[in-house]
């Protein structure tokens, strides 16, 4: 075979045969294949789509593509949770603390941020000190010890989604449904879980805008899960507008470990519970769904999530005392408030754009090798339905760059749109795919 051939067929909507997708995958992992071919191969399928055949074979590809672990000597059930990513979606710094002091075992393997959108472990490394990389062997001691970890993937773990995932940040193909897919799950099927609880975004700061778009990345993904013997449940949840108020690394740790305490906007609490309660039905800890939305708050109310995040960050190297004290964790020099012109109600939010403007700010990566300020960020004040009068302040940015502040400001006040009449809340949970 020979990789050119592989592309116009792909380029031309042919259908590629497991071998064929097998040689690709291949071919990226040992080096063979340069860049510019993988990115063409990504631009191929974000015009052209896969077939489910397609999909199934790039899936069970990536997740061979290196180890694969194996937690059969660690005791109870496994479970995980997943997101597609939006601006302030940090779901997974309360969830799996929370999941873990119940009593069930949750081994994260957690992405980068991604065109608009933040990544888990960009967050994560907001703390300092705390290690995203852990062996196989240290990630199977933490979870024996604190049930939960929150990590990347070691170099020997699904290499081939590394290599794709840090290429579509820079090609343009993040949203593309297919790679979407076959990323998330083959990761997910290396963990060796039992359970998958899959929040898939829509919406303006969503790559898949539509609900129906939403719907049809859910089924493909709770379909490969399934094939694989898999529980998957799906939740569609509303990224018109940011979740929760804050947006940028350090913000959002702060954010989060609010809401551990028993604080935090009701967004983000809400969307919580929800997640974590279908974790627990899956990991057989509750019978039924009210049953976890309880269990969900118990354990914030007696502090037992908060320990957990607390071991979870000790574990992995990180400074606890951050949990108590958020001085410790990087602080922007300067902030500014973006006042609104007139009189009215927010009536949308571009979400996508106001992503863009906490990545000028220094928060995402541009290129492959951009570094990240893990101090800058955004705080927003009003959402959709909100009224606001001519100077009251619709955000406020944090940022170290008086340049990059101005780009990111003209874009934020381009991202809101206003209507004299006060226009319906979305509703933060859509669908759940089963």
């Amino acid at each position: 075979m020979r990789t050119l051939d592989l592309l116009k067929k792909k380029r031309d909507g042919e259908e590629l045969s497991p071998a064929e997708i097998g040689f690709l995958i291949r071919g990226i992992c040992a080096g063979e294949i340069p860049d510019y071919q993988i990115a063409a191969f990504l631009m191929a399928v974000f015009f052209r789509g896969m077939s489910a055949a397609e999909l199934a074979a790039l899936t069970e590809e990536m997740r061979r593509s290196g180890s694969v672990l194996d937690l059969s000597d660690i005791p109870g059930r496994k479970v995980d949770k997943h997101s597609t990513g939006g601006v302030g979606d940090k779901t997974s710094l309360v969830l799996a603390p929370a999941v873990a002091a119940a009593g069930l075992t949750v081994p994260m393997i957690s992405g980068r941020g991604l065109a608009h959108t933040g990544g888990t472990l960009d967050k994560l490394e907001s703390i300092p000190g705390f290690q995203v990389r852990l062996a196989p062997e240290q990630l199977k001691a933490a979870l024996r010890r604190v049930r939960a970890v929150l990590v990347g993937q070691d170099d020997n773990l699904v290499p081939a989604d590394r290599k794709l995932y840090a290429l579509r940040d820079v090609t343009a193909t993040v949203d593309s449904r297919p790679l979407m897919a076959a990323s998330i799950m083959s990761k997910k099927l290396a963990e060796d879980i039992d359970g998958l609880v899959l929040d898939v975004k829509t919406g303006s700061g969503a790559f898949a805008r539509s609900e129906e778009d939403a719907e049809a990345l859910a089924r493909d993904m709770v379909g490969i899960g399934k094939a694989f013997g898999k529980k998957v449940v799906a939740v569609i949840s509303d990224m018109s507008q940011p979740l929760g108020e804050y947006a940028g690394n350090a913000l959002e740790v702060i954010e989060c470990l609010e809401v551990l305490k028993g604080r935090g906007p009701e967004d983000l609490i809400h969307l919580c519970e929800s997640l974590a309660a279908y974790c627990f039905l899956l990991g057989d800890a509750v019978e039924y769904l009210q049953d976890g939305r309880e269990l969900f708050h118990r354990t914030i109310a007696s502090g037992a999530a908060l320990n957990s995040v607390r071991e979870i960050i000790r574990i992995q190297g990180g400074n606890t005392a951050v949990v108590e004290d958020y001085a410790l964790l990087p602080q922007a020099r300067r902030r500014t408030e973006i006042a609104a012109a007139a009189d009215g109600f927010v009536d949308a939010i571009d979400v996508e754009k106001m992503g863009w403007a906490i990545n000028i700010l220094g928060a995402g990566r541009e290129t492959v090798e951009s570094g990240i300020d893990h101090s800058v960020g955004l705080q927003v004040h009003k959402k959709i339905a909100d009224q606001v009068q001519s100077g009251e302040a619709l955000c406020t940015l944090y940022y170290n760059d008086q340049d990059r502040c101005a780009r990111a400001r003209q874009m934020i006040v381009e991202s809101y749109s206003f209507s004299r009449t006060r226009p319906p809340r979305p509703a933060l949970i859509r669908k759940i795919v089963t």
